[in-house]
């Protein structure tokens, strides 16, 4: 019968220079606040979560939305981006519970991809809800008719939202690239 028991192999311990002559020895930050796993990557998730759902509220609560397809994509992006933010903020909870550290190659892959895709429909939803907001306001000035208070106030929400997922972003990337 073929079975494995365990062993201990003695391993023996390299010896340190005490003079410094190899001080130079690269050495990985690991956790740098705002990568997933981490408080800082934890409370942009949440803040992206709070400026989505408020771009969300905010522009479902007018009447008037669906009549604009910019809107309607900003409703769309905000509602994508809700969803992302909190299922990797629950991922963040759990990786600081156990304190386990989220620096696998698929697991940043996928936040990487992921918040690229929702920054880039997050940022382009903005600008086009701005560009409808600015041409209901100062163009046609028809804001007595139109929520103009409301749909500048959502698509504020969906930029800063988008403020806070860049950086998401780019820890994600620089992290996948650094290995």
């Amino acid at each position: 019968m073929n079975v494995s028991h365990a062993s201990v192999h003695p391993v023996e311990e390299v010896p340190t220079t005490e003079g410094g002559a190899d001080q130079n020895v690269r050495v990985r930050m690991k956790d740098v606040q705002g990568m997933p796993g981490t408080a800082g990557g934890l409370s942009l998730r949440v803040s992206q979560l709070v400026f989505a759902s408020a771009a969300l509220s905010i522009m479902a609560s007018t009447s008037d939305f669906p009549s604009v397809t910019a809107f309607c994509y900003l409703v769309a992006a905000a509602g994508l981006q809700i969803l992302w933010s909190f299922s990797l903020a629950i991922t963040d909870v759990y990786a600081l519970l156990v304190r386990r550290s989220l620096q696998n190659y698929r697991i940043v892959s996928l936040f990487t991809i992921g918040d690229g895709v929702t920054s880039t429909l997050t940022f382009a939803a903005a600008c086009a809800s701005a560009g409808i907001t600015v041409l209901i306001d100062n163009d046609l000035e028809s804001c007595a008719h139109n929520h103009c208070v409301q749909f500048e106030t959502a698509t504020g929400m969906a930029f800063i939202c988008w403020f806070t997922t860049v950086p998401s972003f780019l820890l994600n990337f620089w992290s996948l690239a650094s290995r």
